[in-house]
């Protein structure tokens, strides 16, 4: 019977760090436009990966060589820009924060590539670039003589596009040691000092002859070993010639002559005209005289009325801030079913591996009490208190954040990896405690480790908080409609579905405190109890695989590893908290300071997140004709759909264990795909595992706010949107009537 009261001691703990892990949430939700945590160097976003570097091999001090440079290594197909971006888009902008007596010089311009789109080009970079910057470290520089380190900041902003363009900032720190020698990344700026550009001395010879429509440069003094090579041009002023002409060139001797189409929207006429001559990676930059000077740039042509007032008020739009849109009631049927869903969606949340062990272990306290009906209704009564008003705080949590432009749904918490990394250590310690390896008891004082039985009410409400914790991120069959229909309505008829839903997931343990016949009907107290605690821990170690493997998918295989290791050593500081006399005296601190040395150390890498795999996943085996898994991305399935190709999206999280599921069943069937393959319907896999607006926007966009949800889109016909719990017939029938 006494087994069981450790246990329940430790449930009061474990709400501090459910509480940290919503805290953390809110946190993460501000940070989400960079990704990084405050004081990083660096930053990732689905699309590209951006580090503060630096090059320092004498120290930092007065007259001692010093770069530093931003790194942006891009996903595939993804490209940021050139000083000059072409047709479109816009260079990267570096904003520093430097400590007194230290100035920043110009980006050092690697030489750019050019990138295609259709009639139209830009100048960019593609793969990994480093942009560096110059430092001067005059002699007002005075860190102090006990300063060790020199703190640089930066605040980046730059534009990332493929087909689309999405604008992305981020905030980056770094630390330098004042007297040692930082060259990690020598060979990235030796790569990127090759690719600048080197300047031509300015002869006779060079100039840019504006004749008719066209400008004619003829470059001189460029390396022997040129001549008669085709060069690439990349004039630094926007807007005078066209980016995708490809230029007529030749040599006349050891002068490189090219004519260049103006641009007809030409609207500068710089003096001297610089250019940027490339071939090989290398590059070499002119500033070409302009002898006759340009023409007069031709008067825009006026426009209609109409259009001069479509462009002022869009203007005007641009410039005043966005209003929400307004909330409207919903119908009393409507607002009735929605509830009726999240109450059963709530009740269904009880099965799921993570919550079961939570209730099982509270239930189970019934038998050492069976004939207090008393204490059984108020327990009950706490921690249904704690469920909905967990539910309400995230729910409205989830609101605020959405009122305030953020665009997340049910189950954002887990895009954090650091609630991921919380709840993992959470577990593991549930674990260890059920499988009998600590006793909160032992390990904490007599004041402390006497809470749960003097606060037994306070102990419920806190594991009605646990199980939310572990709860939120699934989702179950009615419930979805219901959260999705949350983003349109008040903000009262809103949280009264969350109410519903925290209803539901506390029902069964209500009913079962309010009824005497339960209690009765639970075997009397003995070694069973002991047994089945044991068991429970089995449970909560594969929640723990569960949830290093989530964090495998956010931060890279380095980010899971380091996750383990922490957990390890956050196992032995507990196991050595239960030794006794002089070997606890040694071991517990040794064990203890291991621990957070390995937390400050590690933790950066637990919570950085990897870049986002872009490549389409491989076609299933056995099944003959099956087309591949593709990467969701937005407008793809209208671009397909328009092909006249039906097309079937998987939205989904690694955190999902409902998405998982319906993964290894359903859409792992063998006839399910067979299907798939005859009707030649194209699967795309949108994965909301980390934060992306743009699923968050696709979800809204059907009514949805969490994940799992599948939708068939087919030609000509309104989109087929199925149950969480993807039934493998109703999936069929519908893919038949294609």
């Amino acid at each position: 019977m006494s087994c069981l009261r450790p246990l329940q001691r430790s449930l009061h703990t474990l709400f501090f760090i459910a509480a940290c892990a919503v805290s953390t949430v809110a946190i993460g939700q501000i940070q989400l436009k960079t990704t990084a945590a405050a004081g990083s160097s660096s930053v990732v976003t689905p699309h590209v990966r951006a580090e503060l570097v630096a090059q320092a091999p004498d120290g930092v001090g007065p007259g001692k060589p010093l770069w530093l440079g931003l790194s942006i290594t891009h996903q595939p197909e993804w490209h940021t820009y050139w000083k000059n971006p072409g047709d479109s888009g816009l260079p990267t902008q570096l904003e520093w924060q430097l400590p007194a007596g230290i100035d920043a010089g110009e980006v050092a311009w690697p030489v750019p590539k050019k990138i295609p789109l259709g009639n139209l080009a830009n100048y960019g970079y593609e793969g990994t670039v480093l942009l560096p910057v110059p430092m001067t470290v005059s002699p007002a520089f005075n860190p102090g003589p006990l300063a060790k380190e020199a703190t640089f900041q930066l605040k980046a902003s730059w534009l990332v596009c493929r087909q689309e363009c999405i604008p992305e900032e981020g905030s980056f720190t770094l630390q330098l040691p004042l007297r040692g020698t930082t060259a990690l990344h020598a060979a990235a700026f030796d790569a990127a000092a090759a690719a600048h550009p080197r300047d031509l001395p300015a002869l006779g010879g060079s100039s840019a002859q504006v004749e008719g429509d066209t400008v004619l440069l003829r470059v001189a003094g460029l390396p022997p070993a040129l001549q008669g090579q085709t060069l690439e041009v990349f004039p630094e002023t926007t807007g005078v010639v066209e980016t995708a002409a490809t230029p007529a060139q030749q040599w006349d001797g050891a002068v490189w002559t090219a004519r260049l189409p103006l641009s007809p929207q030409r609207s500068d006429g710089p003096v001297p005209m610089p250019v940027v001559l490339a071939h090989g990676g290398q590059g070499w930059r002119a500033e070409l005289p302009v002898p006759g000077g340009w023409p007069a740039v031709a008067a825009l042509k006026g426009m209609s009325p109409a259009l001069e007032a479509a462009l002022k008020a869009n203007a005007a739009n641009a410039a005043a801030p966005a209003a929400p849109a307004a909330a409207t009631p919903a119908p009393l049927g409507t607002w009735l079913a929605a509830l009726a869903g999240a109450l059963l969606g709530g009740l269904i949340l009880n099965l799921m591996p993570c919550v079961f062990p939570v209730l099982a272990i509270k239930v189970v306290g019934f038998a050492r009490h069976a004939q207090n009906q008393r204490a059984h209704r108020i327990g009950g009564l706490a921690y249904t208190a704690g469920v909905v008003l967990s539910f309400l705080l995230l729910g409205a949590l989830m609101l605020g954040l959405r009122s305030a432009g953020e665009a997340v749904g049910w189950g954002f918490q887990l895009q954090s990896p650091a609630v991921v990394a919380s709840l993992a250590a959470l577990f593991t310690l549930i674990g260890l405690n059920l499988a009998g390896v600590f006793e909160f008891g032992r390990m904490l004082p007599s004041s402390l480790a006497g809470l749960q039985a003097r606060h037994p009410v306070l102990d419920a409400f806190l594991t009605g908080v646990l199980a939310v914790a572990v709860a939120s991120p699934c989702t179950a069959p009615f419930m979805g409609a219901s959260l999705g229909l949350t983003a349109t309505l008040p903000a009262g008829q809103a949280l009264s579905i969350f109410a519903a839903l925290g209803l539901g997931l506390a029902l069964p343990y209500l009913l079962a405190s309010w009824l005497p016949a339960f209690a009765r009907a639970l075997p009397r107290p003995g070694a069973w109890m002991d047994t089945l605690r044991r068991l429970l821990a089995f449970p909560m170690f594969a929640t723990v695989v569960w949830l290093v493997w989530v964090l495998g998918q956010q931060s890279g295989i380095n980010g899971a590893a380091a996750l383990l290791a922490l957990l390890v050593a956050l196992s032995m500081a507990v196991w050595a908290l239960t030794l006794r006399g002089a070997t606890r005296a040694v071991l517990a601190p040794l064990s203890i300071a291991a621990c957070a040395w390995l937390v400050w150390l590690w933790g950066p890498k637990i919570i950085e997140l990897e870049s986002a795999p872009m490549a389409a996943a491989s076609a299933p085996s056995g099944v003959a004709g099956v087309t591949s898994w593709q990467s969701w991305r937005p407008g793809l399935a209208d671009e397909l759909v328009a092909q006249g190709r039906p097309v079937f999206v998987d939205y989904t999280a690694a955190w999902c264990v409902t998405c998982q599921y319906n993964k290894n069943t359903t859409l792992a069937s063998a006839a399910v795909l067979q299907d798939f393959a005859t009707k030649n319907v194209a699967l795309l896999r949108a994965d909301w595992t980390r934060r992306d607006p743009a699923i968050t926007a696709a979800l809204a966009e059907l009514g949805r706010s969490g994940v799992p949800v599948y939708v068939l889109h087919a030609p000509g016909k309104a989109p087929v949107v199925f149950s969480e719990i993807l039934g493998e017939s109703e999936l069929r029938a519908a893919v038949a009537a294609l």
